[in-house]
């Protein structure tokens, strides 16, 4: 004997929402969100749109009345400027090495932090307080205290009358980001740690691995992801960095430790030139895009994320 199977009763009309009623609840939803994103399309987008139709043109505010479209001209005249590729060339240099130093000290230092010891809380707030020092006042410490060629502890511990800032601009520099950026390669770091698994170290521990092979084989591997977020973040952010070139080398002697934004700043408030500093600005932009979109998409790889489409 069959059975046939009778069909599922239909959903009742008034249990099924109707489209249009379902689009308004999730438009109230999102209302609350509306101002912040049109605060941040007022705030970043328009500037770069009016940056990129500045970099169309031939503009120089010492000159009135020489504002005229020259197409492609000023990106040119960029990727021909020997200086802009002297000052790209100082920025992956400065980049690269303050992210990697910052990112190993804070590695060690977040290793030593990850164990009990008597005054853990007060080592530990000290050595985040670099991080929360402004930069500003940052690079005027370490321009007046560290790297004074007569009275600076560099010199009273070496015993010399080194001029640092003149001698290795670009080094020095490096120094005090470096000391500003490793506590946040610390925290990063100290987070990773603090979140692999006891019982797996424990079980290592039992079968007789030392500390170098638990290291190398169990707390790299789970680190990789939070070392790789360290060094997105801090590439991006030392990539920016203005405040410690400015006020301590002013991009010398000459352009020796000239980076991009220093360098777009002196072309356009120092020599006015509107037209060249907008399209030094965008390449600097489309730059950073291509650089942090393939970190991004290594993270998402790594952490086995699905990318966005």
């Amino acid at each position: 004997m069959t059975q046939t199977l009778s069909p599922a009763p239909a959903r009742p009309a008034a249990a099924r929402k109707p489209t249009g009623a379902w689009s308004s609840a999730a438009w109230l939803r999102r209302a609350p969100l509306m101002p912040a994103l049109v605060f941040t399309i007022l705030v970043t987008q328009i500037p770069f749109l009016l940056t990129v139709f500045y970099s169309f043109q031939s503009w120089n505010l010492v000159r009135p009345g020489s504002r005229h479209f020259v197409g492609l001209r000023n990106y040119v005249d960029v990727f021909a400027d020997s200086q802009f590729r002297g000052a790209m060339l100082n920025t992956v240099v400065l980049t690269v090495v303050c992210v990697l130093v910052a990112m190993l000290l804070g590695l060690g230092l977040a290793l030593l932090l990850d164990r009990q010891f008597l005054g853990r809380g007060v080592v530990r707030t000290l050595l985040i307080t670099p991080f929360l020092i402004l930069p500003a006042a940052g690079a005027l410490l370490w321009k007046t205290t560290m790297f004074h060629p007569t009275f600076g502890l560099l010199g009273f511990v070496f015993g010399t009358d080194v001029d640092w800032l003149s001698q290795y601009p670009l080094a020095s520099v490096m120094a005090q980001i470096i000391w500003q950026w490793t506590p946040f390669m610390m925290l990063l770091i100290l987070a990773g740690l603090q979140a692999q698994s006891k019982e797996v170290l424990e079980a290592a521990a039992v079968d007789g691995a030392g500390r170098w092979r638990t290291f190398v084989s169990i707390t790299l591997p789970q680190l990789s992801r939070y070392l790789q977020l360290a060094v997105l973040l801090g590439a991006i952010y030392v990539v920016n960095s203005f405040d410690a070139i400015f006020l301590m080398t002013q991009g010398g002697p000459g352009t020796a430790s000239t980076n991009l934004p220093y360098y777009i700043y002196q072309r356009a408030f120092e020599g006015f030139d509107v037209g060249q500093s907008s399209a030094m600005g965008v390449i600097v932009v489309v730059l950073t895009l291509i650089v942090a979109t393939f970190a991004l998409r290594l993270m998402f790889r790594t952490f086995g994320v699905s990318e966005v489409r």
